[in-house]
C-alpha cells in the first residue's frame, strides 16, 4: 500500500470530473438548505451518513473483490433519481478514464469494456484503489471525504462563502467521515459473505428530488 497513492487518488486536482459536480449543494442552495456554513455543515453531516455511507460501502466491496457488475446494480437500487445515476454514471466514466492512464490494469481495461457507459462512480473507485494497492478502508474514506468535499467547495462558488469558514466545516466532519468510513468496512466485509443487500441503504429523499429538479433548470452552474 502506498500513502502517496492515497493521496493522488483524494486530491481535489485529480482529473476525475468531480469539479463539475455541487453533490446536491446548487439546488439546497435555491431551495434556502445551505446559506451560510452552518447549514452547510448540516447538509454534508446528512449527506455523510446516508448516500456518503452507500458510497464508501459500495467502494470499500469492490477493494475486496466483489463483483463490478452487482455492486452496480446495487448502487442503482440505492439511487432512485435517474438524475442521480446519470450523473454517477458520468463521474464513473471519467475516473475510470483517468485511472487507466494513471494505474494501468486488467480489472480497469475490463470495467471499461462492461460498462462503456460508466458504472456508479464508487464502483469505480474501489477497482481505482485496487488496482493502486489500497486498502478497503482507503476508498471508503476517499468515497466519505468526497460526499461532503464536493458540496463544501461548490458553495464557496454558489454563495461567495468564505474558504476558510468552508474549510472549517469539513474538518469539523473529520470525526464523522472516520467513523462512516469504518462503517462501511464493516459492511463491505459482509458482502463478501452475504451478497450485495449487506450494503447499507441510506436514504435522502431531498437530494433525491433535488436532483431531478436541477436536472430541468435551463441555467445551472453544476452538472449535479
Amino acid at each position: 500500500m502506498s500513502r502517496a497513492a492515497l493521496l493522488v487518488l483524494a486530491d481535489g486536482r485529480f482529473p476525475a470530473g468531480g469539479h463539475a459536480h455541487s453533490g446536491g449543494a446548487e439546488a439546497a442552495v435555491k431551495a434556502g438548505r445551505i446559506t451560510g456554513a452552518a447549514s452547510l455543515e448540516t447538509f454534508c453531516r446528512g449527506r455523510l451518513h446516508t448516500a456518503g455511507l452507500v458510497a464508501a460501502s459500495l467502494a470499500a466491496a469492490a477493494v475486496l473483490g466483489a463483483d463490478p457488475a452487482e455492486l452496480d446494480a446495487a448502487a442503482d437500487a440505492r439511487t432512485p433519481s435517474p438524475a442521480l445515476r446519470v450523473a454517477a454514471r458520468k463521474l464513473g466514466r471519467q475516473l475510470t478514464r483517468a485511472a487507466r492512464a494513471t494505474w494501468p490494469s486488467d480489472e480497469l481495461d475490463a470495467l471499461a469494456r462492461r460498462f462503456p457507459k460508466g458504472a456508479h462512480q464508487p464502483v469505480v473507485l474501489g477497482l481505482v484503489a485496487r488496482a493502486a494497492a489500497l486498502e478497503p478502508v482507503d476508498a471508503a474514506h476517499c468515497a466519505a471525504y468526497e460526499s461532503v468535499s464536493g458540496p463544501a467547495s461548490a458553495t464557496v462558488r454558489l454563495l461567495s462563502l468564505d474558504p476558510f469558514d468552508a474549510t472549517g466545516v469539513l474538518a469539523r466532519l473529520a470525526p464523522d467521515v472516520d467513523r462512516v468510513a469504518d462503517r462501511a468496512v464493516e459492511a463491505a466485509r459482509k458482502v463478501i459473505d452475504e451478497g450485495v443487500n449487506a450494503l447499507p441503504a441510506g436514504s435522502a429523499p431531498l437530494l433525491e428530488i433535488g436532483a431531478e429538479a436541477h436536472a430541468a433548470w435551463a441555467v445551472r452552474l453544476f452538472a449535479s
